[in-house]
């Protein structure tokens, strides 16, 4: 059975960082690309940050550049989004995927208000 865990969200102030996780059991989490996104009440699933299988390559969304830093431990099957700088606008559900059979997680939320 493919699953995706996501934690580490929460209420943080504006300009606070975050740290959230994402554990992968079912497949060979190293073999494949990773993404993190969110998404908002009435809005599409937007892409945040996404990173390959050996973590040297990453590409983030023009609206959390040079704020957050994507991550991966293959060896804990664990891929990590580092939030820093945070905005009242990053609130959203945080959602990571696999592209192992299009694989999501359940999410977890992130607020950021004073």
């Amino acid at each position: 059975q493919v699953q995706l865990v996501e934690s580490g969200g929460g209420l943080v102030q504006p300009g606070g960082s975050l740290r959230l996780s994402c554990v992968g059991s079912g497949f060979t989490f190293g073999l494949y690309a990773m993404s993190w996104y969110r998404q908002t009440p009435g809005k599409e699933r937007e892409l945040v940050a996404s990173i390959n299988p050996s973590g040297d390559w990453k590409n983030y969304a023009d609206s959390v550049k040079g704020r957050f830093t994507v991550s991966r431990d293959n060896a804990k099957s664990t891929v990590t989004l580092q939030m820093n700088a945070l905005k009242p606008e990053d609130t959203a559900i945080y959602y990571c995927k696999t592209m192992y059979k299009d694989t999501w997680g359940q999410g977890t939320q992130v607020t950021v208000s004073s």
